[in-house]
């Protein structure tokens, strides 16, 4: 295949190969390492170096549960009140925020129809079920699936401006893990118009989406979006009814991860050392700041700092263990760390942990 066949083929463009063939683009997103295996027709451990069969990737038991919930298409529904719905919905997010997966995973084959049952009186407690099932979804590997569950959140929303822009944060997030930057950069990008000023938060999370998204497939508004986002954040108020997580900390955490995808690590990990001691980073949720730091890592894999990239994702570990432990790009980033010669202590007892090595 020429550079131009191979592009077209991933939907993505020739600078980007060439980039990527070069090594002056990382590839380190798992997602996009099984788009290239797809198009190249061999298995993703290939292009990994791996010799033998993966390990278990710890996913926590019951995700097949959350799989046949959304298969679901028949009438039945919950019987609970919306009030006991939304105190459910309302569980199920805090303790998606602190990153407890497992706990997640075995919720939500009852959390859905229940909100299917009031979905009549409250569209956007159904809204929000699915986003938090899209987001552990995606966080565990599944992101096929998560994009079904952001696309069931969209499809409730209907014509509710805000809602279905809520919804689209999601989208946004799954397309990204399928490595689907281009088309994640046009649905956040349409859905931040149709919110305008109808939700400051809202419309917030969708720039950073579309920021993101366009670091990831190379489009040079990435920073400009950001921009935008910082503005909206510093008059957003406490109150995130929709579930966004948006706020000065999120815009902060969202330039230093553009900044990776965008391969320069150099101003990512600046950002970062300042990042790290405002007090807006520590009050972001144990999930993000996981997240964020394993992102980190990859930073300090692209200029060589094995010890950095080391240190980052201990710490992640220790914020978040399930981040760390079951997330596949995470496991990634470890078993890049742990070929380092000689790889740092912490970081070898972590892969342990999660069967990289026995």
């Amino acid at each position: 295949m020429t550079q131009q066949m191979f592009a077209d083929r991933l939907g993505r463009s020739k600078s980007w190969v060439d980039k990527t063939e070069r090594g002056v683009r990382p590839l380190d997103r798992y997602p996009v390492i099984q788009e290239i295996a797809r198009v190249l027709r061999v298995d993703p451990l290939v292009l990994l170096g791996e010799r033998r069969p993966p390990p278990s990737t710890g996913q926590p038991d019951g995700v097949d549960g959350v799989r046949a919930a959304l298969a679901r298409y028949d009438d039945h529904c919950g019987t609970a009140s919306v009030a006991e719905t939304g105190r459910h919905v309302a569980h199920a997010w805090l303790t998606y925020q602190h990153a407890h997966y497992a706990q997640v995973v075995r919720l939500l084959p009852r959390l859905l129809p229940a909100a299917q049952g009031v979905r009549a009186q409250a569209p956007g407690l159904l809204v929000q079920a699915y986003r938090i099932t899209s987001s552990v979804l995606v966080k565990l590997g599944e992101a096929d699936l998560g994009w079904l569950a952001a696309d069931r959140a969209a499809g409730v929303a209907g014509g509710d401006a805000v809602l279905a822009g809520a919804a689209a944060v999601s989208v946004g997030q799954a397309l990204r893990a399928l490595g689907r930057d281009r088309l994640a950069l046009v649905a956040t990008l349409a859905a931040a118009r149709r919110v305008g000023s109808a939700s400051e938060p809202v419309h917030g999370a969708l720039l950073l989406q579309a920021g993101l998204a366009a670091a990831g497939c190379g489009d040079t508004r990435s920073e400009e979006l950001i921009g935008r986002a910082v503005d909206l954040a510093a008059r957003v108020a406490a109150d995130d009814p929709h579930r966004t997580g948006f706020g000065p900390g999120a815009v902060e955490a969202a330039r230093v991860v553009a900044a990776i995808e965008r391969g320069d690590a150099g101003q990512a990990l600046r950002r970062h050392e300042q990042t790290v001691r405002r007090e807006a980073w520590r009050r972001l949720p144990a999930e993000h700041r996981a997240a964020y730091l394993v992102d980190v890592a990859r930073a300090y894999l692209q200029v060589g700092d094995l010890s950095g990239a080391g240190r980052a994702l201990v710490e992640a570990d220790a914020v978040a263990p399930a981040e760390v432990r079951c997330r596949p790009l995470a496991r990634t980033v470890i078993a890049e760390v742990a070929r380092g010669h000689p790889a740092p202590a912490d970081v070898a007892r972590l892969a342990t942990l999660v069967g990289l090595t026995r």
